[in-house]
């Protein structure tokens, strides 16, 4: 994290007047390459979003006769297999980080990108483009700011993570619990929990990866680190959008 006070990196607190030009000359390529790190991770997180977007439009064209529409009434295990193969992929990705060059991941990345395209298709057979394009622009709209909050304030919320892990888990097991209930009002608390819980991690997340960078920087693990980044808030973004959909989206 790019740390004013820090005397012992700098040797000066933030605010005082440097004893020498090497001070700001080592700030100043501090601060470019920590924004030159979490800009790389942004845009391999944008660009996974819109391959996203691309795929589940494409593979809902044609409403009722499109591919989403084929998997969601005759897909079967195939439908299954293409609503749990992001889970699979964010485990390999997890699990075989050291063992994957960053080629690899790359390609894992993008191939994930890909198939949540797919398994978010269905989206367009339930709700209205306009709705979903509303929802995406809200979502949007408030992760930057979030992002941009966690970015710039001097607030350590590092102590957020446990409580919002805890939720997540939560989260996960509420949902499974309804499948079974189908609960209106059990998944509108679910939904609303869900939209909290998400935009907790987008803050706490993007303080996590510029903190990160004063370990990162000149380590060969740097592009590894970004692509693991980018899927972070890749995950933050989807699932705060899915949630929000719930109270935005209007129904074909």
């Amino acid at each position: 994290m790019s740390d004013w006070n820090d005397t012992q990196r700098s040797g000066q607190a933030f605010g005082s007047v440097p004893r020498a030009g090497g001070d700001v000359a080592s700030r100043a390529t501090y601060d470019e390459g920590l924004r030159s790190y979490m800009l790389s991770i942004y845009n391999y997180m944008a660009s996974g979003v819109l391959l996203t977007g691309i795929v589940a439009i494409l593979f809902s064209m044609g409403g009722m006769e499109s591919p989403a529409a084929w998997l969601a009434i005759n897909g079967g295990l195939l439908f299954w297999a293409v609503k749990l193969a992001p889970l699979a992929f964010i485990l390999a990705m997890s699990f075989g980080l050291h063992k994957m060059s960053q080629t690899t991941l790359q390609i894992v990345f993008w191939s994930f990108a890909t198939v949540m395209g797919m398994s978010l298709s269905t989206i367009f057979l339930v709700y209205t483009g306009e709705s979903i394009a509303v929802t995406f622009f809200a979502t949007a709209g408030a992760f930057a700011g979030l992002s941009l909050w966690a970015y710039t304030t001097k607030k350590d919320i590092s102590g957020w993570g446990s409580f919002l892990i805890m939720g997540v888990i939560g989260l996960i097991i509420a949902s499974v619990v309804n499948i079974f209930l189908q609960s209106e009002a059990m998944a509108f608390v679910i939904s609303g929990i869900g939209v909290l819980v998400f935009a907790g991690l987008t803050a706490w997340d993007t303080q996590r990866l510029k903190n990160d960078y004063q370990h990162l920087r000149g380590s060969p693990f740097m592009g590894k680190a970004v692509i693991m980044g980018a899927t972070s808030l890749y995950l933050d973004f989807v699932n705060m959008f899915m949630f929000l959909l719930q109270f935005l989206g209007s129904r074909e």
